[in-house]
């Protein structure tokens, strides 16, 4: 499970390090793609994967099934992080996601999610109304 924000910084390579209780997770090899939102999920492959496996069971014969394999497997790049922990964000999910120098990683449960800072920070004021809104109409509680 990933939890937490971080704000590591990208370099001129498009590197970034992996907070270091993300790594163990995404040591074996991770999927970058296109999130909604215009932010980055990295996923661990096998879940990534099983993703796939999911999107590719549904009716190819619905225009929005299609359009998200299409924006889902288009976008992907599978990555190993290197021996100190840098990820490697290729050029065009940099552009997609407007990626620059100040980013912020954040856990979401079962992907990482990349952001640009600036976009994070608004994103993140405009959710807190919402979020404190929820309730088990969103997530239903147990009995």
């Amino acid at each position: 499970m990933f939890l937490g924000t971080h704000t590591p910084k990208l370099d001129e390579k498009g590197r970034f390090f992996l907070p270091a209780k993300f790594r163990e997770g995404l040591a074996e090899g991770l999927v970058i793609t296109r999130q909604q939102e215009r932010c980055l999920a990295i996923y661990p492959t096998e879940t990534f994967v099983a993703l796939a496996q999911r999107a590719q069971s549904a009716p190819s014969t619905v225009k929005q099934v299609r359009d998200y394999q299409r924006m889902l497997a288009a976008g992907a790049s599978d990555e190993v992080p290197d021996k100190q922990g840098r990820v490697t964000i290729p050029p065009t999910l940099r552009s997609y996601a407007g990626l620059d120098k100040e980013i912020v990683v954040i856990g979401a449960v079962n992907r990482v999610e990349v952001w640009d800072a600036t976009t994070w920070q608004t994103y993140s004021v405009e959710q807190e109304a919402a979020y404190a809104e929820m309730n088990e109409v969103v997530f239903p509680l147990g009995e």
